[in-house]
C-alpha cells in the first residue's frame, strides 16, 4: 500500500478555499498529525502557497486589483476564528464595533473584544487583538454577532449624540432579514437602544 500524500491533501483542501479565507493549522486534525500539518504549511508558506498571517494561523492569499496589493487579512476575522477556536463569546468593544460598522473611519490600533474565556493578546502585524475576559451576562450575550455589535456601537455613540444619517448608515448595511433579527433580539434592551434600533428597523419602510 502506497504511503498516503498528506500534502497534497493539504494543498487540495486550500485550493478548495475562496482567496482570502484565514484558517487554521487545526483545521487539517483529520488529514494527519500536527507535526506533518506544520511542516505541510510551512512548506505552502515558502511556495507563496498560502500567506502566514500568525502563529497556527494562515490565509489563501488575494490579491486587489484596485490596490495593486495582496491583501491582508481582515483582524475581526482573526478574532472570530481565535474565539471559534477556543469556544468563546465575544463581543467587539466601543471603537471595534463603531469600525466594523464602518461608522469610524479611523482603524483601531487594538481591536478589543469582550470574552468568555480568558484575558488573551495577539499581534497581528503592527495591530493588537485583545480579548478581556467578564463574568458578567450582559444583554448582549443572549443576542446574535451582527446585533451585538449594533447595541455596542449605538451605546457608543450615545443617547444624544447619534444622527440620523447613522442610523440610515446602519440599516442600509442591513438585509430585511437581519433586520428583523436585530428588532426581535432587542426588544428586551435599555429602553433608549430599543428605540433607536427601532429607527434603524423602519428606516425606508412604508409606515
Amino acid at each position: 500500500m502506497s504511503r498516503p500524500n498528506y500534502l497534497e491533501q493539504i494543498t487540495n483542501r486550500i485550493n478548495n478555499l475562496e482567496e482570502g479565507t484565514i484558517f487554521m493549522a487545526t483545521d487539517f486534525a483529520d488529514i494527519t498529525d500536527a507535526k506533518t500539518v506544520h511542516m505541510s504549511l510551512s512548506r505552502l508558506t515558502d511556495e507563496k502557497t498560502i500567506k502566514k498571517v500568525m502563529r497556527g494561523i494562515y490565509m489563501k492569499p488575494k490579491f486587489s486589483a484596485l490596490l495593486n496589493e495582496e491583501l491582508n487579512a481582515n483582524p475581526n476575522d482573526v478574532a472570530l476564528l481565535i474565539a471559534k477556536h477556543f469556544g468563546w463569546t465575544i463581543i467587539p468593544s466601543d471603537a471595534t464595533a463603531l469600525n466594523l460598522l464602518g461608522l469610524s473611519t479611523q482603524v483601531p490600533a487594538k481591536w478589543q473584544y469582550i470574552s468568555d474565556g480568558p484575558y488573551k493578546e495577539y499581534m497581528l502585524g503592527d495591530s493588537k487583538i485583545s480579548f478581556k475576559h467578564t463574568n458578567k451576562n450582559t444583554e448582549l450575550t443572549q443576542v446574535s454577532y451582527k446585533t451585538a455589535i449594533i447595541i455596542r456601537a449605538i451605546k457608543a455613540l450615545g443617547k444624544n449624540r447619534i444622527t440620523e444619517n447613522e442610523i440610515k448608515m446602519i440599516s442600509k448595511k442591513l438585509t430585511e432579514s437581519e433586520k428583523e433579527t436585530l428588532f426581535n433580539e432587542s426588544k428586551y434592551c435599555t429602553s433608549w437602544v430599543f428605540e433607536i434600533i427601532k429607527r434603524i428597523y423602519l428606516e425606508g419602510k412604508n409606515v
